[in-house]
């Protein structure tokens, strides 16, 4: 599809990528470690996939979370696939924390305080990198 953003090459910081889907981090200043899944098949629901590749997406998102949780320790992480504004499937990892903008609420709701969450410092992400890089991997081995 010509008008989807997810369907032409990633301006994001690509940590991980296949023939299937692809990692991105996202660079969000208020949530370090935002991560998001991305097809590079223009599919626009997980039932539109085959059982193996629902299986195999959510292997990705699960590696992916398991990354962000050993590298950063969020309070809590936030799983999401909406597609209401781009109808191509991916999946949000959100890393949360108990003094983000938003928290208890959804990151895309109204700010509930100022941040106090610090960017991703350039080891951190190289440290994420490589854990995405081996926990994928090994998740799509199994």
């Amino acid at each position: 599809m010509r008008d989807c953003a997810l369907c032409i090459p990633t301006p994001h910081d690509l940590l991980w990528q296949d023939e299937f889907c692809r990692v991105v981090l996202l660079h969000d200043a208020d949530y370090p470690a935002y991560c998001r899944i991305e097809l590079l098949a223009h599919v626009k629901e997980m039932t539109d996939l085959q059982p193996v590749d629902r299986a195999r997406t959510m292997k990705v998102v699960f590696a992916v979370e398991s990354a962000v949780r050993e590298v950063i320790q969020p309070d809590k992480i936030n799983l999401a696939s909406l597609g209401n504004k781009t109808p191509h499937m991916h999946w949000h990892v959100l890393p949360r924390f108990e003094s983000d903008k938003h928290f208890p609420n959804s990151h895309w709701g109204e700010p509930v305080r100022d941040s106090e969450v610090q960017p991703l410092s350039k080891a951190l992400r190289d440290q994420l990198q490589k854990i995405v890089i081996e926990r994928v991997e090994c998740a799509l081995k199994s």
